[in-house]
């Protein structure tokens, strides 16, 4: 009977701290989320005002 509670005590241990260091992670990737999200914001408006310039500019050129 000791031997299985203590086990199982091993065993919540265990848990607790895997729970503890998958919080970390979860932490962790959810503001690596926010930064990416934001830099891929900014990228998108980056790539926007390009397309728009490169229309104007050909908009200018000549008909061949």
């Amino acid at each position: 009977m000791d031997a299985e509670l203590n086990q199982l005590e091993a065993q919540l241990e265990q848990l607790i701290s895997l729970h503890g260091a998958l919080r970390a992670e979860n932490l962790s990737l959810r503001a690596r989320l926010v930064k990416l999200e934001a830099e891929n914001h900014q990228l998108s408006e980056k790539v926007r005002r390009a397309a728009e310039r490169l229309e104007a500019v050909l908009n200018k050129l000549p008909e061949a």
